[in-house]
């Protein structure tokens, strides 16, 4: 029992008032105020409810997050993309603006030199001397590293990388400095999460060349890359969107980058792989 003595209003469970002018003097049956409290107070979830809300967000979390993840990943790809394509071609006017035109300092040949052990001796690559002279020397290159190969990684400030695809090793081989490819994050990261760097073309390493001029006999199939910058892989482009997106979508990885390209560097809606960084 609560004691209870003042003369305002009070309404019971049943909803009659209590005379506001009286005044009470004495015990007040508790039940007066547990049925108040229970037909004004506010409702709340049920633990089974709260569960069956929760399971729901998780069931649309997991159909959308990988959508969201995946969109990410397409714009910091095609950012990469872009910049690295703007930024190496800038590198190339100005080289120009310094050697002069660059159909006569493009050496398109490489030659490396090996230890006694067989392993290819850092800084020897006549590749190397020639990307720092006349490309990276105008870029931010913070180390060079070479594959089992002797082929040179040239590692860019902002964690991307261009490595030189041609060449092997052996004493020289013309040919050499045409096929690039850029990786969109680390190699080494690039290449462990697909298991090889064929697997990895059109996903996080893109295909470039660089052809300004050519003494191969077949220079209609360069037609498009002849007296350019470096450009995405178009060997032997007949200058059709319909010729790019047929090989990109069909085993020829290296044509992904051309058609990324095309469509104004953003990944198209039905690219046939998903990019990562």
């Amino acid at each position: 029992m609560l004691k209870f003595n003042h003369s305002k209003d009070f309404t019971q469970g049943g909803g009659a008032r209590l005379n506001t002018s009286a005044k009470f003097s004495g015990f007040i049956p508790a039940e007066v105020f547990s049925s108040y409290f229970a037909e004004h107070r506010k409702s709340a979830f049920t633990l089974a409810e709260v569960l069956i809300t929760l399971g729901i967000i998780g069931i649309v979390a997991a159909l959308t997050l990988p959508a969201l993840i995946q969109k990410n990943n397409n714009r910091i790809v095609e950012t990469r993309l872009m910049k690295f394509y703007s930024a190496i071609n800038q590198a190339v006017q100005r080289a120009e603006a310094d050697y002069g035109d660059k159909k006569y300092w493009y050496n398109d040949s490489n030659s490396v030199n090996i230890d006694s052990e067989g392993k290819p001796v850092n800084g020897s690559s006549t590749g190397e001397k020639w990307f720092n002279k006349y490309i990276g020397s105008y870029m931010t290159v913070i180390k060079v590293e070479y594959d089992e190969n002797a082929r040179p990684t040239f590692f860019f400030k902002d964690g991307t990388a261009l490595k030189l695809m041609a060449g092997s090793m052996q004493t020289s081989q013309d040919f050499a400095l045409r096929d690039w490819i850029f990786y969109t994050s680390y190699p080494s990261k690039c290449i462990k999460q697909y298991g090889s760097e064929e697997n990895a073309r059109g996903k996080c390493a893109f295909a470039f060349m660089y052809v300004p001029e050519t003494t191969d006999p077949n220079r209609n199939q360069y037609r498009y890359l002849l007296g350019k910058g470096f450009e995405p892989y178009k060997f032997n482009w007949d200058g059709s969107k319909e010729f790019i997106d047929s090989r990109c979508k069909n085993g020829l990885p290296e044509y992904c980058t051309a058609l990324i390209q095309i469509n104004n560097w953003k990944i198209p809606d039905d690219y046939p792989y998903k990019v990562s960084y």
